[in-house]
């Protein structure tokens, strides 16, 4: 991956923050986007350290124009974005009745609205790096989930936003792939991430419950999942991966 670059977003933690490390050890130079700067300025000096050129951009992708800018200056501080990650977003589940309005919202306008902002700033540059060297072809990997494929109980919006992100990239692979702009989604079952603490302690008890002690995803898993998307030949495109733990049955 010398000589690329890639834009992660939701870089500050879990599968972002994973993502980030492999795709800098095969010595692509990386955007990282998230509201934590403290953490986003920590993994860039980590980054660094091990060779690698890195750029920290805070960001609440919910804001089209704060979007748009951290586009933009990972552009300008590398030239050029072969690769974007779609990861940032919020997993609330419940029941529909009675539940928090605001909890909807939040899902959508992050899990859609900051994935389609940060998308469509992306799109010109992923295929003008899909016309040059080093690799002429371009990346643009969103994360779904299993609650892309199966609609629960509980989970209806976020089913709703994850469905969503899944025909927003079937959609755009079949747009793209003629400029050879790979479109990919992964669709990671259970992983242990800061994403379930988001809930309601009651939601969090009853996802325990779920799950119960199965042996969950790291985010290194979801990650390598990830860099070997974005690893194939040129003329491989790998439009979706699910992926999850080995006890997980639903």
């Amino acid at each position: 991956m010398a000589g690329t670059v890639a834009l992660v977003t939701g870089a500050s933690s879990g599968i972002g923050e994973a993502t980030a490390r492999v795709l800098a050890g095969l010595g692509a130079s990386l955007g990282l986007v998230a509201r934590r700067r403290d953490r986003l300025e920590s993994l860039t000096r980590e980054l660094e350290s091990g060779g690698a050129a890195a750029l920290a951009v805070k960001a609440d992708l919910t804001e089209r124009e704060r979007a748009q800018r951290a586009v933009t200056a990972v552009v300008e501080r590398f030239g050029r974005l072969d690769m974007l990650v779609n990861n940032a977003g919020v997993m609330l589940l419940g029941p529909a009745l009675d539940a928090p309005l605001d909890e909807w919202e939040r899902m959508v306008r992050i899990n859609v609205m900051g994935l389609l902002y940060c998308t469509h700033a992306a799109l010109p540059h992923l295929v003008s790096a899909a016309e040059r060297e080093p690799r002429n072809v371009a990346d643009l990997v969103s994360i779904s989930s299993v609650a892309g494929r199966i609609a629960r109980s509980g989970s209806g919006v976020y089913n709703t936003t994850k469905f969503g992100v899944v025909a927003l990239s079937e959609s755009l692979r079949q747009e793209l792939s003629q400029r050879h702009v790979r479109v990919s989604v992964v669709e990671p079952g259970a992983v242990d991430t800061e994403l379930r603490g988001h809930n309601r302690p009651e939601i969090q008890e009853a996802l325990a419950a779920r799950f119960g002690n199965i042996e969950r995803l790291q985010s290194e898993d979801v990650a390598d999942a990830i860099a070997y998307v974005v690893t194939r030949p040129r003329r491989v495109a790998i439009n979706e991966i699910l992926v999850r733990p080995t006890e997980q049955r639903d």
